[in-house]
């Protein structure tokens, strides 16, 4: 938002530096984002005078050439050699003295003494081209006999210098969206330290001149327009702006483009209020009505684009077509040309929502529509119109020439907010008095309705979309009454907070770093997916996704289920920019939507799932001279999954582990603990990682954040010293059938020996005919260790015999 500081002052009288400025505006609320130093003349004329040529005569070695004494002032006379074929004795001219420096368009030149055909020249006599004063290049401008000589080219064209205050506004205070909301933000926080007030223009000498031109406005849809004021003003000259409204527009980056449309802008930047002028020929059937239109309907807008319109865009028609979208766009028939000489001016309310939507479908975003989506004030469309009235009245000429229409069948009326002194005066931090609250509130056009003691009942206008509670009258006084007015108390009043155990934020942040040093990257996927990922999946089922209503893209037609997908996308990413070795990690959130009829809020139907989820692909690490090439397998993946569960506490031996049956996976395996499940991972079905457009294994993990969280708080580590008895090693080598699992070997060990046993581990795999089609042998490490003694050989061959005996009967295993 640019605000034009010598424009600003046309509301309220402030003579304040720009550094003062700057820093007032911050405090405020309306922070500066940047200051720029504007020339509405490119140089601004200076070093240009206006002179008087005293003597002109031919140049003795040129046919076109002349050679002048010019008058400036200065104590005498400067020779100057000019070539325009209009100089003439007597005339009053813009004179380049020397050293001025001249421009065009992006290149500059300085004006020299020099020499012209032997002949010396001080300076140089000016066409209005030479100094942007026009586009005329005849010959020198020749001005009124009556321009004063030595007077300052920038004095006689009154050419203005300003300073464009660029405010970064936050969505909620669009009340800042033009000059008069911020001369009355700047006054109320002025008024704390003098008396001072801003001050709107005048519109009483309004008048229906005749109703000549009437129109009959209908509004269909009073959700989407609960208000429309409108006028017809007749005989009206389109041409171009007087200077000193180009200037204002110059000054915050519009360019002037006539009169009419000039004066529109005008007024939006000076009230906030978005105005539109039709045309009055194109108001076919003298009828304007608001309303939606069928889907895909076709509209060209201004900018000579072909829209296709959704049916719940809200459309400006005339009897016959539609002329404009509502608050976004005008049309390109309906818009005002040098041919208009009537015109019908349009005020209106549009609701915020009918307004975004709309943008966002068509992606326009202007001026009045970031406006008109934030809520522009629904009591200030009669003003705004008065007040362009009477400027193309004072412009372009004209009469008002039809009654004003306003249609509000629905006033809005003033916000209700209950406010306690005591508890404004505590979340500021300072006792500032109820009067300097009042006065502040007064100051914000914030009514105090009803005072009863240090209860404060009041009325906010509907402009103020932003203060609705307590919370935001306590910042409104702070910010005017002045963030550096509250001094830091020598003591500091603070509620004990309690985190609860475990943090989850220490919890993420040590995994990052585990899974950092272990050589993952991080990434963050977008929370919008395809609904088209969840398709033939029986896992993830289609009908629980979230679908969005008014998609940007088929791409982000929905919310992610899973954060599968996101990261394939990733993997695929990088797989075709030659990057194929990933090791990637991402924290982040599943949405779903399944309908419970015994929920009466629809909104109970959507919930939210946390979740951590790894992806391996390509080679383990990267090679070298003394590292040859491995590729990630099934089984890196599990150790990095159980290592995460083991640094979160759980004991690997005592949790549920059996093959998942999500069809995500070509071969996986669910962890659980109970009848949870804490993380399922395993090798990516190759039909999701063709559809994706990759060509290579990829191993995935899905850790359920919030049930890994639950369950770790019942995890409790404990501290035992290191054992001064040596552990022993027995291994066997067992022939059992194929479809035994090492988990059930693993299970029997820890159920026949609970205390001595301390681990088992598979070292080898054997199959083959020798051993028979339908069996397997596995080599087996089983680590025995006593904490109090060192254990006997009788002690170690009788747990050793028990396990033997356990298989045989168990499994019907056999000793190799």
């Amino acid at each position: 938002m640019k605000i034009s500081y010598k424009w600003l002052k046309d509301y309220i009288d402030v003579d304040l530096t720009l550094a003062e400025m700057d820093n007032i505006l911050t405090q405020i609320g309306l922070e500066v984002g940047g200051i720029e130093n504007i020339q509405s003349i490119k140089g601004g004329l200076e070093g240009l005078v206006i002179g008087e040529v005293k003597t002109c005569i031919p140049h003795p070695d040129s046919d076109h050439l002349h050679i002048t004494t010019v008058d400036v002032n200065s104590g005498e006379l400067l020779p100057i050699v000019c070539g325009a074929a209009n100089i003439a004795t007597g005339q009053k001219v813009v004179v380049a003295t020397v050293g001025t420096v001249l421009y065009d368009g992006d290149e500059s030149f300085v004006i020299k003494k020099s020499k012209i055909r032997g002949e010396l020249s001080l300076g140089m006599i000016c066409a209005e081209d030479e100094i942007g004063l026009g586009q005329g290049h005849d010959g020198i401008m020749v001005l009124n006999a009556d321009a004063v000589v030595g007077t300052p080219a920038k004095e006689y064209f009154n050419i203005e210098d300003d300073t464009c205050i660029e405010i970064d506004l936050t969505p909620n205070r669009i009340d800042g969206a033009g000059h008069i909301g911020v001369a009355r933000d700047l006054a109320a926080y002025l008024k704390q330290q003098k008396d001072i007030d801003y001050k709107i223009p005048s519109v009483e000498d309004f008048k229906v001149e005749n109703t000549n031109t009437a129109i009959e406005v209908i509004v269909e849809n009073e959700k989407a327009c609960p208000r429309y004021s409108g006028i017809c003003i007749s005989g009206v000259e389109v041409a171009e702006s007087p200077e000193w409204l180009q200037n204002r527009l110059k000054a915050i980056g519009l360019k002037p483009i006539n009169n009419i449309v000039d004066i529109t802008n005008f007024v939006l930047f000076e009230t906030a209020q978005p105005l539109h002028a039709f045309d009055y020929a194109n108001v076919k059937g003298g009828k304007v009505i608001v309303k939606t239109l069928p889907a895909e309907t076709k509209f060209t807008t201004l900018d000579e684009v072909e829209r296709e319109l959704h049916e719940n865009d809200l459309m400006i028609c005339n009897a016959e077509k539609p002329m404009c979208i509502a608050g976004v766009f005008g049309g390109i028939e309906s818009g005002v040309s040098n041919a208009t000489t009537d015109i019908f001016l349009e005020s209106a309310y549009f609701d915020s929502v009918y307004v975004r939507k709309t943008a966002r479908r068509q992606g326009l975003n202007t001026d009045a529509s970031f406006r008109f989506e934030r809520g522009t004030d629904p009591n200030n469309t009669v003003y705004a119109l008065k007040r362009a009235a009477l400027l193309i009245k004072e412009i372009a000429g004209g009469t008002i020439s039809s009654d004003l229409i306003d249609i509000y069948p629905n006033p809005i009326a003033d916000f209700k907010v209950e406010a306690n002194v005591a508890r404004i005066e505590g979340l500021i931090g300072k006792k500032i008095g109820k009067e300097t609250i009042i006065k502040i509130l007064e100051a914000l056009e914030i009514k105090v309705d009803k005072i009863d003691g240090d209860q404060l009942s009041l009325l906010v206008p509907p402009y103020r979309v932003d203060v609705t509670r307590e919370a935001d009258i306590v910042e409104e006084v702070l910010r005017i009454y002045g963030f550096n007015n509250v001094e830091v108390p020598n003591k500091v009043n603070a509620s004990l907070s309690y985190a609860p155990k475990p943090d989850e934020h220490k919890l993420k942040n040590m995994l990052s770093d585990m899974l950092s040093y272990g050589g993952f990257n991080e990434i963050m996927n977008n929370s919008l997916s395809k609904a088209s990922y969840y398709e033939g999946l029986e896992s993830i089922q289609e009908d629980h996704t979230v679908r969005i209503k008014n998609p940007l893209s088929s791409d982000l037609n929905a919310m992610r289920q899973s954060l599968l997908f996101g990261g394939l996308e990733a993997v695929a990413y990088n797989i075709n920019r030659k990057n194929a070795d990933l090791k990637l990690y991402e924290f982040g959130k599943s949405y779903h939507h399944i309908v419970n009829e015994e929920n009466e809020n629809p909104v109970n139907n959507y919930f939210e799932n946390q979740h951590l989820s790894l992806f391996m692909c390509g080679a383990k690490a990267s090679t070298n001279w003394n590292l040859k090439e491995e590729p990630t397998t099934f089984f890196h993946m599990k150790a990095y999954t159980e290592n995460i569960l083991k640094r979160l506490g759980f004991n690997i031996e005592k949790l549920r582990i059996s093959e998942t049956e999500s069809d995500i996976f070509t071969e996986g395996l669910t962890y659980g603990l109970k009848k949870k499940v804490l993380v399922e991972m395993g090798m990516v079905n190759g039909k999701l990682l063709k559809n994706m457009g990759i060509d290579i294994p990829v191993y995935y993990a899905d850790f359920k954040w919030e049930t890994l969280l639950a369950e770790a708080t019942k995890n409790k580590l404990s501290y035992v010293p290191l054992t001064k008895y040596p552990a022993v090693k027995r291994d066997l080598a067992l022939l059992i059938d194929k479809s035994v699992s090492f988990a059930e070997i693993k299970s029997i060990a820890f159920n026949c020996e609970k205390n001595l046993l301390k681990s088992v581990t598979l070292f080898d795999i054997y199959e083959g005919e020798q051993i028979g089609v339908d069996k397997k042998s596995y080599a087996v490490s089983f680590i025995i260790q006593d904490t109090d003694k060192t254990l006997t050989d009788k002690q170690i061959d009788k747990i050793m015999q028990k396990l033997i005996k356990s298989y045989e009967k168990q499994l019907n295993a056999q000793l190799r």
